[in-house]
């Protein structure tokens, strides 16, 4: 009677290696991405995450809509103020940081010069992943607010 056959001796080898070859893929998928107020969160890198637009309004006055937007779809969690900006017109630029259906949203405003605004809407889900479609609907909502 044949006896089964045993497992090759380099399978076990193989098997931790695949292992930790998989593992590295994992954790090199999953990341840190930098938010618009300079800091770093966790997330899945190199997808689009930020729209960008600018506006013909006092950065008061877009920073007071972000803020608007935030509270009217979510929760305004923080207000930074960020000093010594290198393009804006005053050095400061103003993030205004949110909750919103249990993504976390930021929304940063600077003066590029005496007549334009920028402003830029980033958004990151639970996971780490992008909700581009928030971060358009955020903005659509706030140059709708500055029309008003």
């Amino acid at each position: 009677m044949l006896d089964a056959p045993e497992e090759c001796d380099w399978m076990a080898p193989m098997k931790t290696k695949m292992f930790a070859a998989i593992l590295g893929l994992a954790v090199l998928a999953v990341g840190c991405v930098q938010t618009v107020t300079g800091k770093r969160t966790a997330g899945v890198p190199f997808i689009k995450d930020k729209i960008e637009a600018r506006y013909e309004r006092p950065m008061d006055q877009v920073f007071q809509a972000a803020k608007d937007v935030i509270r009217d779809n979510g929760v305004l969690v923080n207000e930074i103020t960020l000093h010594d900006q290198t393009n804006t017109v005053n050095g400061i630029a103003k993030v205004a940081e949110g909750k919103v259906s249990q993504n976390k949203v930021w929304v940063r405003v600077e003066q590029m010069d005496s007549r334009v605004t920028a402003v830029t809407v980033q958004t990151r889900t639970r996971g780490g992943g992008s909700n581009i479609d928030l971060t358009a609907e955020i903005d659509k909502q706030i140059a709708l607010k500055l029309v008003r």
